[in-house]
Parts: C-alpha cells; sequence; structure tokens
C-alpha cells in the first residue's frame, strides 16, 4: 500500500472554522438569551438581555475583526 503524508496544516481552514465556532457560541448564547426572556430559564431578566447581546456581538461583529485580523492582505 501507498501511504500518503496527512495533508499539511492550512491556517485558512483552521481560521475558518474558528470562525464558524465563534458564531455557533453566539447562536447558543443568543438562544439562551431567548430561554431566560421567554421565562424558561430561571434567570434574571438582564442576564437574558446579556446573553442575547453578547450572542448578537459573536455572530455579527466578531467573525468581521476576526477576519480583518487574520487577513494576509496588507
Amino acid at each position: 500500500m501507498d501511504q500518503h503524508d496527512p495533508a499539511p496544516h492550512d491556517p485558512a481552514k483552521a481560521r475558518f472554522f474558528m470562525i464558524q465556532a465563534v458564531r455557533l457560541s453566539g447562536v447558543v448564547l443568543g438562544v439562551l438569551g431567548a430561554l431566560v426572556l421567554g421565562e424558561i430559564l430561571p434567570l434574571p431578566e438582564l442576564v437574558g438581555y446579556l446573553l442575547l447581546a453578547f450572542g448578537a456581538f459573536d455572530v455579527f461583529i466578531l467573525p468581521t475583526i476576526l477576519a480583518k485580523r487574520w487577513s494576509s492582505r496588507a
């Protein structure tokens, strides 16, 4: 059998998956915030709004910041 070396480490692929993980964590935070605001989870209302805010930040703003920071363009 011909054995090949595994694919070399691709930093772009790792960064892509990191950005997707950040987005997914933002969605999870948003859902948790909605559950708190819907009084399904017994936490203060303020916690629900904070979770929603941090979730929105993780979904919409943080991936853009990371992409710009990791950009190979000057």
